[in-house]
């Protein structure tokens, strides 16, 4: 609930600014149009969740009067963790309903799928759900901005705890196949540097993988003492490695 209510707050911080005049794309006299996308259904539905929380939350401003007189129309729609329907929905969103920014796009893959489209069509992407390092890139994303941790500091937050609570022993890793997976695994590979390939053993899985009892398998016969698996889910605030 605590990742909810700050980026709750700072979507009211967003829209409690004088910077959207009335006649910018999305902002009317009585409405301020915003776009969303979340993983509702498909695999990484349970984070889903935190896209309804965003609905909720504005539904209770729009109950109050809104902001500075206008009413707030929150588009989410569901990408299923999909990043080509991601890219379907947010062009969507941008040409069709002609939201005025987007706010709290979640998933990794969907928004590295979305980020340049929406910086081409000059469209704000707000408090992203994704602690990619990439998007820290002030120059390569110039209207991003990111509502997580990054995944690098995480990372090397666990790293540390692990060093210092279990010193001799073997860690493995279940990471998610991409950029979101791949950051954290470098970020264990920075704070241990060589000692990583002696400590560290890492199984890759999909997303829309049936079960990871293969992995879990391969990584247990590698000796390993502790498991830290590494999903948007966790990201997210839903813990799901030890």
């Amino acid at each position: 609930m605590g990742n909810r209510l700050r980026f709750a707050l700072a979507l009211a911080l967003t829209l409690s600014t004088p910077v959207f005049a009335a006649d910018a794309p999305g902002v009317t006299a009585t409405e301020i149009r915003i776009g969303g996308v979340f993983p509702f259904s498909g695999p990484a539905s349970a984070i889903g969740l935190v896209g309804k929380g965003i609905l909720a939350y504005v539904q209770s401003i729009n109950d109050r009067g809104g902001i500075n007189g206008r009413k707030i129309d929150y588009i989410a729609l569901d990408d299923a963790y999909s990043p080509p329907k991601a890219v379907e929905h947010v062009r969507r969103l941008v040409e069709s309903d002609e939201v005025a920014f987007m706010f709290g796009q979640l998933g990794t893959p969907g928004n590295s799928a979305t980020a340049k489209y929406l910086a081409l069509k000059g469209v704000p992407a707000i408090a992203i759900m994704s602690g990619s390092n990439k998007f820290t890139d002030v120059k390569a994303y110039p209207l991003t901005t990111t509502s997580l941790v990054s995944f690098d500091t995480e990372g090397r937050i666990y790293a540390k705890y692990l060093l210092s609570a279990l010193p001799n022993a073997k860690y493995a890793i279940l990471y998610q196949n991409d950029d979101l997976g791949k950051d954290y695994v470098n970020a264990f590979k920075s704070f241990l540097k060589s000692d990583f390939d002696n400590k560290v053993v890492t199984a890759p899985y999909e997303i829309s993988d049936p079960t990871i009892e293969s992995q879990i398998v391969n990584l247990r016969s590698y000796g390993a003492t502790a498991l830290r698996r590494h999903t948007e889910i966790c990201s997210a605030g839903h813990p799901q490695g030890s």
